[in-house]
């Protein structure tokens, strides 16, 4: 027989309601009921066990429901609680919503409304709960602590990052393609005050002109071809959390003046639409373009680039904190090695060290799919050189064939100098030499020719 779901705490003065409730409860199988007479001995059962949900009674003496609405609040505000109350007590049940009550229900109550009623209420503390589970998930997945990086230059940022994570001030984060922009700009806002709020991210070089100002501030019914109803823009959507605007560099002149006046006035039109909608969002931009120059040039407007960079943050390309390699590629490996299934141990250390000579242009993103494939191929324990892609092999083997190279320059310049000094002690004679050296006439003829050494044909 399977065990209940939910446990129940009914609390009335009245042990025929109790019992009733119970009764009611239990046919359905799915809850485990306890009851209490009296506040205090509600408040007991619940630091003995913690139930699913409290359905209680207002009117009782000692401790009435209310106070004890407030204890249970005290104790633990997730457990949801339901009010029971008489037809003289609805005034004390509104105030008990206000308290935080989910709901409350006037007795006498019929069996099905009593049933709709808890499930509902148990149906949305679950959600609940499994929200708050995701934003505590959240919060750590994007704490700094998660972040690979030790070297020096990511430190740097780490510190700046700390600086502004409760402050409201516009963020602009500067990168190249693959550096983790938005893993950044996500950190600040899991870790700021605005958590519990959206986080809208916005490709600002994915949408052309027209459809990007429609994504942002939304639009009207008809406000253009197409537009058949109402759209509530990105912005709106962010309202008490942050929006990301990823690649601002590449947008628009138009655009560039509606976003300005977000950021001045916190408010805008939806496109086609006069009404004025405030919001507020934080703001936190990134662009691997060169904001300066694009100022310069007129293509970005100089007094926006002033508000979205009021603190700017600029991330290291990878080539430029080697250091950070190894650990970036042991946090790939465990992570798609957990995704296969496979059981990879680590790194050969002639494959570490084509990872450490190439210069990724790609920056992190390029290692993390590098390890994905290897981790994909490798056919052992470990990721070895022939699981990493062509172009980071090319550079070991570039280095081993300028390594021979060398060595073959080496032995060429001892065999000019021995050759030398040979045909130098023989007066240049070609017989004389060669007979000297052990090796034929053609040869010292052949070699002597090629580093142009005077000799004698006898």
């Amino acid at each position: 027989m399977s065990r209940p779901k939910y446990s129940i705490l009914v609390v009335d003065d009245d042990k025929n309601i109790c019992k009733m409730i119970e009764i009611n409860l239990r046919k359905t199988k799915e809850y485990e009921v306890r009851t209490a007479l009296n506040g205090e001995s509600c408040l007991k059962a619940i630091r003995e066990e913690i139930p699913d949900l409290v359905l209680l009674d207002i009117q009782m003496p000692g401790i009435d429901g209310i106070e004890t609405l407030k204890r249970i609040r005290d104790e633990d505000p997730r457990i949801p609680v339901i009010m029971m109350s008489a037809h003289g007590t609805i005034e004390k049940a509104v105030q008990s919503m206000k308290l935080g009550a989910y709901d409350f229900i006037t007795k006498p109550f019929p069996a099905d409304r009593l049933l709709v009623t808890v499930k509902n209420a148990l149906m949305t503390s679950s959600l609940k709960r499994e929200v708050d589970e995701l934003r505590t998930e959240l919060k750590k997945k994007y704490h700094f602590d998660n972040i690979v990086g030790q070297s020096g230059k990511m430190q740097e940022v780490f510190r700046a990052m700390e600086k502004i994570i409760d402050s409201n001030v516009t963020v602009l984060i500067q990168g190249e393609s693959g550096t983790g922009k938005e893993l950044i700009a996500r950190a600040i806002h899991y870790q700021s005050k605005r958590a519990n709020k959206p986080f809208v991210a916005v490709n600002c070089s994915a949408l052309p002109e027209s459809l990007l100002e429609s994504e942002l501030f939304g639009h009207e019914r008809g406000a253009f071809t197409g537009a058949t109803g109402k759209r509530i823009g990105k912005f709106e959507v962010a309202n008490g959390g942050t929006i990301f605007l990823d690649e601002i560099g590449l947008m628009t002149q138009v655009t560039q003046a509606k976003l300005l006046r977000v950021l001045q006035e916190r408010e805008f039109e939806r496109v086609g639409g006069n009404e004025l909608v405030k919001v507020d969002v934080r703001v936190i931009s990134a662009t691997n373009v060169d904001l300066e120059e694009a100022v310069k040039n007129g293509s970005f407007r100089e007094d926006l680039y002033y508000r979205i960079s009021v603190f700017p943050i600029k991330l290291p390309p990878l080539r430029e904190r080697k250091e950070d390699i190894p650990l970036l590629a042991a946090h790939f490996l465990d992570k798609f090695a957990k995704q296969e299934n496979k059981n990879i141990e680590g790194i050969a250390p002639d494959a570490m060290e084509l990872l450490m000579n190439y210069h990724w242009p790609g920056n992190v993103r390029e290692l993390e799919n590098a390890i994905e494939r290897a981790v994909l191929l490798a056919n052992s324990n470990e990721i070895t050189p022939k699981d990493l892609p062509q172009n980071v092999r090319a550079i070991g083997e570039r280095k081993v064939y300028e390594k021979e190279s060398t060595l073959s320059s080496w032995i060429e310049k001892l065999e000019e100098e021995a050759l030398r000094q040979a045909l130098l002690e023989c007066e240049g004679n070609i017989s004389k030499t060669a007979k000297k050296l052990g090796i034929g006439r053609a040869t010292i003829y052949r070699k002597a020719k090629k580093y142009g050494l005077p000799m004698v044909n006898k």
